[in-house]
């Protein structure tokens, strides 16, 4: 069975460097506080800056819940992460959707940012059910980057 990826865009009032920085090292102000798969609410969400470095939330207490790794990191351009939360949004380590973002400088001074998540198939039985959620998803939490990288 084949999915289609899911592809949005944005445009984000700061230049590529701003809105790579925002949405990579500043995710936890802006990524939804309901938008959690760990036991309790994260006090920090965490994108490491290398390729094979992991993207994870952390609670107040320490206890950190997976959500995927780095594949690819170059910044301003681009950053491509595994997406390894299942259809019953917990952490599989065996599931390896991407989502790249790509950052591009715009000649107003803007950046069009695109979002692609892909291999959206290897969530099985459930994939197109996910797929139309998360692709009704991913407009709220790209404006929530968006207004939080443009201030």
């Amino acid at each position: 069975m084949s999915v289609a990826p899911i592809v949005r865009t944005v445009i984000v009032k700061a230049s590529p460097q701003r809105a790579f920085d925002a949405f990579t090292a500043d995710i936890v102000q802006w990524w939804p506080k309901d938008h959690t798969i760990g036991a309790q609410p994260f006090a920090q969400v965490v994108m490491e800056p290398r390729v094979g470095g992991r993207w994870f939330e952390r609670d107040a207490d320490g206890a950190e819940t997976n959500w995927g790794k780095v594949l690819a990191w170059d910044p301003p351009g681009r950053v491509v992460l595994t997406w390894q939360i299942s259809t019953a949004w917990a952490y599989d380590p065996d599931l390896l959707t991407e989502v790249e973002m790509r950052f591009a400088a715009q000649a107003d001074g803007t950046t069009l940012v695109t979002l692609e998540h892909r291999k959206l198939e290897l969530f099985g039985a459930g994939a197109q059910a996910l797929a139309d959620q998360l692709g009704n998803g991913w407009p709220g939490v790209l404006q929530a980057f968006a207004d939080y990288a443009g201030r």
